[in-house]
């Protein structure tokens, strides 16, 4: 789990990322307009394709449902005594999220990504 982001952590993320996709596959990741997601120094790999949100849309934004549905089942209501406390919290959170199968799925399965090409 990484504390803070920014464009090395994006970078990190899009290498092992990339990694981790079997030969032949091209992945088609949906990003809001971040900073650290359009850095001009961001190297895409050659398997990856970066598709932008238009700004300011976050109704077509499906991780802003995986943080609803965190924030609703495991994160209100919480007081968090440190930084230490919310980091554990918060990946305690992610697990229960991760073993509901196909839960993810079935909150950012927004009808427009079938859509969606790579170039």
């Amino acid at each position: 789990m990484l504390t803070e982001v920014g464009t090395a952590a994006m970078q990190a993320f899009l290498d092992r990322f990339s990694a981790t996709l079997p030969e032949q596959v091209h992945a088609a990741l949906l990003l809001d307009g971040a900073g650290w997601h359009i850095a001009g120094h961001l190297v895409v790999p050659d398997n990856v394709s970066l598709v932008f949100l238009p700004p300011y849309a976050p109704e077509l934004n499906p991780v802003e449902r995986v943080w609803l549905y965190l924030r609703e089942r495991f994160l209100s209501l919480r007081l968090f005594p440190d930084l230490d406390s919310i980091i554990d919290g918060c990946g305690m959170a992610w697990n229960q999220l991760t073993a509901e199968t196909g839960r993810i799925a079935s909150l950012t399965n927004y009808p427009y990504l079938q859509s969606v090409r790579t170039s």
